[in-house]
């Protein structure tokens, strides 16, 4: 078991201490941990989404935003909208960049996979401030 999904089960759980008050967020509502970490495998790997929002997914300058904050720029980052926003794409001129991030990031992502990734994006800005 990787570590994300380590983290993301036993934190579901309301086993992991306490760091300042949080705890692991758990994955969206009807997403498992698995998928989270098939999202997080996809996000790293074929959706290469890490190209314009890095490996660490903290953003590359001038190509793509951090998604590690709880700062959306195109929706209010509920899972949904992430899962509409991977599938719409975002056109160059609401792009902060004025680049244009293609649907489904340019790829031929399967709606299940769009799903995952959008989980796993979900889960890296929750619990933070």
């Amino acid at each position: 078991m990787s570590a994300l999904c380590w983290m993301v089960a036993v934190g579901a759980l309301g086993l992991l201490p306490s760091v300042a008050g949080a705890q692991a967020p758990s994955p969206p509502p009807g997403v498992t941990a698995a998928q989270v970490e098939e999202g997080g495998k996809i996000f790293k790997g074929k959706g290469i989404c890490f190209s314009c929002h890095g490996q660490d997914a903290k953003g590359v300058k001038g190509l793509g935003a951090d998604l590690t904050d709880r700062q959306w720029i195109h929706s209010k980052g509920s899972y949904e909208e992430i899962v509409a926003q991977i599938k719409k794409g975002v056109p160059a001129a609401e792009s902060t960049t004025k680049l244009v991030m293609p649907p489904n990031g340019g790829t031929n992502l399967s709606d299940a996979e769009v799903r995952w990734v959008a989980a796993y994006v979900w889960t890296l800005g929750q619990g933070k401030q």
